[in-house]
């Protein structure tokens, strides 16, 4: 991602703007400056000063790391890109850290030559002059106090308090809602996931059976733990400085990425194989002891349901950490998850003990309480192991392309040469 900053301050992803005199950086701006290159991120000014002066700024904001960067093609004057070609413009923009006397011509051609390039860029700007540039920016952020209507009406954000620093937030802020969303579509897809094989199993063995493990109203059970109370406790997870250490998002990148496939594959595969082994062994296993086989089903039917519910808050704490060992990290920093997880706990308990005829369930015994825990568990070191599994760098739909790709390459290779050698025996 890119600012470029017109300074007086202006910005263009990362990109400074221009004014007619110099001004000092504002407190915090060069440790916001910092953060935006730890997360990735490259401002560039653009200014209408002389480069002694845009040199003198950048240095003092930390766009400049030191002298030894104050040469070109780092600092060129917008006379001088102007003049370039179209090729050269695109070699030489990803380099430009400085711009001087430049004009609002030259910023929109440094935008337009940065997108071509495939950078998200953001630009902020508050005179009517930026309103084009601002327009053209994948992100344009005009200011609150200092913008003129126009630049405000060209923009997508408006800095309420002209600083720097509120832009870091912002991007803070973005991150933090991007990965709450990721946790909560694995541990949503994890649960979808094992729901629907497990009914889909047990339907099918229900028709020489005649018995399901999960009813209607505990699947609705299921549907507002995983769409409500886990959407609400993932959502309020607070942001973590580590997000901002993280390389930008690439714009073609799945939102689901290769180390979210490997824990909900792993969750999902673990629940599937143990609540289907006690749909169609826990009799056996538990050695129930009933007067009649449908007492037996009906408290089979319960641990089936129990567990799986266990397995689902147990999940919600692994969700809370995709690419991390300890899941307990913060989590009392945050009272309304440990909220939602000791209600979901105490309605389970609620279900189970009161609710029998409602949900078509029993009373369980301490002992299958027990194992009920004992599943739901194991997820725990079962999340920690699974994430010292490496996963590749390249998303997985991108190397099932290759694959499909490589074996269509070969087939065809294969009919080539089986028509050739048929060819040569016809002939």
């Amino acid at each position: 991602m890119n600012f470029l900053l017109f300074w007086e301050l202006d910005l263009i992803h990362v990109h400074l703007g221009s004014t007619t005199h110099l001004d000092p950086c504002r407190p915090g701006v060069r440790d916001a400056v910092q953060l935006c290159k730890d997360a990735g991120i490259k401002v560039r000014m653009v200014t209408g000063d002389d480069l002694n002066a845009a040199r003198a700024v950048a240095l003092e904001c930390g766009i400049l790391g030191a002298d030894a960067d104050a040469t070109e093609p780092n600092m060129i004057e917008g006379k001088a890109f102007r003049a370039l070609s179209e090729k050269q413009k695109l070699k030489v923009a990803e380099k430009i850290s400085v711009m001087g006397r430049s004009t609002p011509v030259d910023k929109l051609l440094l935008v337009r030559a940065l997108r071509k390039k495939g950078h998200v860029v953001a630009v902020t700007g508050d005179g009517a002059n930026d309103a084009p540039a601002l327009h053209e920016a994948d992100i344009g952020l005009a200011m609150g106090i200092q913008g003129t209507e126009v630049a405000k009406e060209s923009s997508d954000i408006v800095i309420l308090d002209d600083n720097f620093a509120s832009i870091v937030k912002v991007v803070q802020s973005v991150r933090f809602v991007y990965a709450n969303i990721q946790k909560f579509i694995q541990f949503q897809l994890t649960v979808n996931f094992a729901a629907v094989v497990i009914n889909i199993v047990a339907a099918v063995s229900a028709v020489y059976t005649g018995d399901v493990p999960l009813s209607a109203v505990q699947l609705l059970w299921v549907n507002l733990i995983m769409d409500t109370l886990g959407a609400l406790a993932l959502a309020t997870e607070p942001p973590v400085d580590h997000l901002m250490n993280r390389p930008p998002v690439c714009q073609r990148e799945p939102l689901i990425t290769n180390i979210m496939w490997r824990n909900l594959l792993i969750q999902a595969l673990y629940q599937v194989s143990v609540l289907l082994l006690l749909n169609f062994c826990g009799k056996s296993i538990l050695d129930f002891d009933h007067d009649n086989a449908d007492d037996a089903n009906i408290v089979n039917n319960t641990l089936v349901f129990n567990a799986s519910i266990l397995c689902q808050i147990f999940n919600l704490l692994n969700a809370r950490k995709l690419d991390e060992i300890n899941v307990f990290k913060g989590v009392t920093k945050n009272p309304f998850f440990v909220g939602i997880v000791g209600l979901t706990l105490v309605l389970q308990v609620i279900i189970i003990f009161f609710l029998g005829k409602f949900t078509s369930t029993v009373r369980l015994s301490w002992k299958l309480w027990l194992v009920s825990f004992t599943i739901g568990l194991i997820s725990w070191p079962l999340a920690a192991i699974g994430k010292l599994i490496p996963v590749p760098d390249i998303p997985i739909g991108e190397l099932l392309s290759q694959k499909i790709r490589l074996i269509k390459g070969k087939i065809r290779r294969l009919c080539r040469s089986v028509s050739r050698t048929l060819g040569v025996f016809s002939f």
